[in-house]
C-alpha cells in the first residue's frame, strides 16, 4: 500500500474512485434533452430524472472499470500524473472494485427497466449496448480505450445517445404506447440530433485533456489513446475543433429561424473556453492540466444550461 492509501478514508477513496468531478458528463445531455423536449412541448419529468440517474451511474460504472482494469493490465503505475487511481495505489482491493463496478452496471439496468417500459425495444438496445460499452471501454479482449476508440465511444455514448435518448424517452411517454417494438414517429428528429453535438464535443474534451496529459505514460505502458497515435499537435487540433462545433451548433439553430437569438446564450462561455484552451495548448503537465480538465468539465455544465436555457426561452 502506497504512503497515500494510509492518509484517505475508506468513504474518500469511493469518492475518488466515482469520481464525482465527472459527473457533469452525466448531467449535461440530460439538461439539454430537456431543454429541447420543453421547447418542442415534450417534457415527461419522470422519464428525464430516469434519464439523469442512469446515465450518471453508467458514467461512474465507467469509472469504476476504467479503475480496475488500467490497474491490473498495469496501464496505472506510480509516474502517473493524474488524479489518484484506488485500485492502483492499493486504497481499495481490486475484488471490491471489480464488484462495485458490475453492481453500478446492474443498477442502472434496474433504472433501464423503467425506461424500456416508456422507450420500448429502441431503449432495451440502446440501453445494453451503452452499459457493453462501458465496460469494453477499459476491458474485454479490445478495450477500446486502449485502440484510439475512447474519443469516439465518449462523443457517441456520452453525447449523441444520451442526450437523443433522454429527448426520445420524454417524447416516447407522451406519443406513444408503453413498450413499444418500433420507433414512434416524433421521438428521433434532426433537431435532437443536432443539439446533442455540442455535449458530444466537450465531452470528448474531457478525455482529451486526460489523454494529453497522459500521452506519456500511456505510450510507456501500451496504451494506445487517440492521443498517442496522433501525437500532441493533433490532439490539440481536436479540442479546439471540439470547442468550434459546440460553438457552432447555438449559431446554426438561431440562423436557421427554429429558436430566437437567446439561444446564442452559451456564447457567453467563449472567453472561459479560450483561456482553457490556452492551457492545453501548451501545457503538458499534470500541474497544469489537472486544473484544466475539471475546467473543461465546468464548461460542460455551464454549457449545457445555457444551450438548454436558450431553447426553453
Amino acid at each position: 500500500m502506497t504512503e497515500t492509501a494510509t492518509e484517505i478514508s475508506r468513504t474518500e477513496a469511493w469518492l475518488m474512485a466515482a469520481r464525482p468531478h465527472t459527473l457533469p458528463a452525466a448531467a449535461a445531455p440530460v439538461i439539454v434533452g430537456v431543454g429541447l423536449a420543453v421547447h418542442e412541448g415534450l417534457f415527461a419529468p419522470l422519464p428525464a430524472l430516469a434519464a439523469f440517474v442512469g446515465a450518471a451511474l453508467i458514467q461512474v460504472g465507467t469509472n469504476f472499470a476504467n479503475d480496475y482494469y488500467d490497474a491490473v493490465k498495469g496501464v496505472d503505475t506510480d509516474e502517473r500524473t493524474g488524479f489518484t487511481r484506488v485500485t492502483q495505489s492499493g486504497l481499495i482491493p481490486p475484488d471490491e472494485v471489480k464488484r462495485a463496478m458490475y453492481s453500478t452496471f446492474l443498477l442502472a439496468v434496474l433504472v433501464g427497466v423503467y425506461l424500456v417500459y416508456v422507450g420500448g425495444l429502441p431503449i432495451l438496445v440502446v440501453g445494453l449496448v451503452s452499459v457493453a460499452s462501458g465496460i469494453a471501454y477499459a476491458g474485454g479482449p479490445y478495450p477500446l480505450g486502449s485502440h484510439g476508440l475512447g474519443d469516439l465511444f465518449v462523443f457517441v455514448f456520452f453525447g449523441v445517445v444520451a442526450v437523443m435518448g433522454t429527448f426520445y424517452v420524454q417524447a416516447a411517454a407522451l406519443l406513444a404506447a408503453p413498450l413499444s417494438l418500433g420507433v414512434p414517429a416524433g421521438t428521433v428528429t434532426q433537431q435532437a440530433f443536432l443539439a446533442s453535438l455540442p455535449v458530444a464535443a466537450i465531452s470528448t474534451n474531457i478525455l482529451v485533456v486526460n489523454n494529453v496529459r497522459d500521452l506519456e505514460t500511456d505510450r510507456e505502458a501500451g496504451k494506445r489513446t487517440l492521443a498517442v497515435l496522433v501525437g500532441y499537435r493533433a490532439s490539440r487540433a481536436e479540442y479546439v475543433g471540439m470547442l468550434a462545433l459546440s460553438y457552432l451548433v447555438p449559431a446554426y439553430f438561431w440562423a436557421s429561424g427554429a429558436f430566437g437569438a437567446v439561444v446564442l446564450l452559451p456564447l457567453l462561455t467563449v472567453p472561459y473556453a479560450a483561456t482553457v484552451a490556452g492551457t492545453v495548448l501548451t501545457e503538458t503537465s499534470g500541474e497544469a492540466l489537472n486544473p484544466a480538465l475539471e475546467r473543461t468539465g465546468k464548461l460542460l455544465a455551464v454549457h449545457s444550461l445555457l444551450f438548454a436555457l436558450g431553447m426553453v426561452l
